[in-house]
């Protein structure tokens, strides 16, 4: 288990730290939900869970597979809905990898981003579309 302290500093503001490490990071609400946008919102911090935990996961089998991803970027964005209650409703993602479309672990690569930890963790109701882009 992980313990992470939160402190409202007030003004929709709160500053997190991860009990382990002791390392901080902060969050506003977003300036359409009453915020300044001064910092990550924390519906952003869902659609950066999903973005780093992609990542992660797919650095994780690349070191057991010998190949190096160093350089891949994920572009993440979050889509909150229109109607009540406000919540996420999309997560789409694009995943630019620089190894060649032919290689031999394209597949178990793109499988691993798939099933990370956050994105088995997310409702259904929940569009998570994921585009890859091999560009070695």
């Amino acid at each position: 288990m992980v313990n992470i302290s939160i402190e409202y500093t007030g003004d929709l503001h709160c500053d997190a730290t991860h009990g382990p490490s002791q390392s901080k990071i902060s969050t506003d609400a977003p300036t359409d939900n009453k915020g300044k946008g001064e910092a990550f919102s924390p519906t952003d911090l869902v659609a950066t869970a999903l973005a780093t935990c992609m990542s992660t996961t797919m650095g994780i089998k690349a070191q057991e597979l010998g190949v190096d991803l160093r350089g891949m970027t994920v572009s993440g964005q979050k889509e909150m809905s229109k109607d009540a209650p406000r919540r996420i409703i999309g997560l789409p993602s694009e995943v630019h990898i620089p190894l060649p479309k032919e290689s031999p672990h394209r597949q178990v690569l793109e499988q691993t981003a798939l099933n990370c930890p956050v994105h088995k963790s997310l409702p259904p109701e929940i569009a998570r579309p994921t585009k890859f882009f091999w560009e070695g």
